[in-house]
């Protein structure tokens, strides 16, 4: 048996709910290989989660990236050695963890260019702004893209990834402290999306055109104004609740604005199987190692901190991407 730290949660709520437990992890069942996890990756679908804005099973884990060395493999795992370099998502809810056995289907090896705490903070992301960018809307060179949140995790991705498209890109963040970050992932133009003229600074910025695409990670605070943003047949994505739930509206609405599409999209679908994921992963390697996608670490945390971490993030200080270090 291995010794593990372990975040649990047995109650929903703010970070305090957060602990952490001493467990014995046993040897990896088949089909599944031990972790030693090196770096972790936090998300904002952790918080979703662990104050029941998504909710959970109890008691229940968080997390669901990290990267780690492999140490122990179960039987009929054929794709993997001893002391490989590998990353997950989707791997079940869990990976606040310092030990961890994964199924070895849900592995990515890593190549010696990438790092692990690279991997960690960027792959649940990146594969976020792959399915966005690549199938939920395929950005063209040209078109006009509208990014909420823009200097987070997703958001700065996002920016890149376009913008190396050829897009013409405007990001929206909640704070002037962080137009710098989303300019310097690749946004043209930077909106403060907490002014109330936000909206027509937006179409400021694309000279009247409005955008092809809004991907919209907020959604209380700037669904209604999205849908103001989008050109006519432009498409409003919806994949987060940053300000809380998007309001609910009536379908005409999509209409009267504009002829708008209007899509709930989430990143497990997408790579509900191992070819799936492991084509995902290929396209975000390669964007990695060309440069298309970047992503700023805006703070490093160890796992016994994880309380604190979260009350970071909630206090809206974040910019970029978290680790947490086992």
């Amino acid at each position: 048996m291995t010794s593990a730290q372990v975040v649990k949660v047995s109650q929903l709520g703010g970070p305090e709910v957060i602990q952490l437990h001493q467990e014995n992890l046993n040897h990896p069942k088949a089909g599944e290989v031990q972790l030693r996890q090196t770096a972790i990756g936090f998300n904002f679908i952790d918080i979703y989660q662990r104050s029941g804005i998504y909710p959970l099973e109890l008691p229940t884990g968080l997390g669901h990236e990290a990267a780690g060395i492999i140490e122990s493999i179960g039987s009929g795992v054929t794709d993997f050695q001893i002391g490989d370099r590998v990353v997950y998502i989707n791997a079940g809810i869990g990976a606040y963890a310092t030990y961890r056995n994964v199924s070895a289907d849900k592995l990515i090896k890593l190549p010696d260019s990438i790092n692990d705490e690279t991997a960690a903070a960027i792959f649940f992301k990146a594969i976020t702004a792959q399915y966005l960018v690549k199938k939920t809307y395929s950005v063209k060179s040209g078109d006009i893209v509208l990014i909420h949140a823009a200097a987070g995790g997703v958001g700065q991705l996002l920016a890149s990834w376009t913008k190396s498209i050829g897009a013409r890109v405007i990001g929206t963040v909640g704070s002037v402290s962080k137009i710098e970050a989303a300019k310097l992932a690749g946004c043209d133009a930077v909106i403060d999306y907490s002014q109330p003229d936000w909206v027509e600074r937006v179409i400021d910025a694309t000279h009247g055109k409005k955008a092809n695409v809004v991907y919209d990670s907020v959604a209380k605070n700037t669904f209604m104004g999205s849908l103001d943003c989008a050109a006519p047949f432009g498409m409003v994505v919806l994949y987060g609740a940053a300000s809380g739930p998007a309001p609910s509206i009536a379908p005409e609405i999509l209409n009267k604005k504009g002829c708008l599409y209007l899509t709930r999209p989430s990143v497990f679908p997408h790579n509900a199987t191992p070819e799936l994921l492991r084509a995902n992963a290929k396209d975000v390697i390669s964007a990695i190692g060309d440069g298309s996608i970047r992503i700023q670490i805006g703070a490093r945390y160890s796992l016994t901190d994880v309380v604190a971490a979260h009350k970071f993030v909630q206090n809206r200080k974040l910019i970029g991407a978290m680790v947490f270090t086992p």
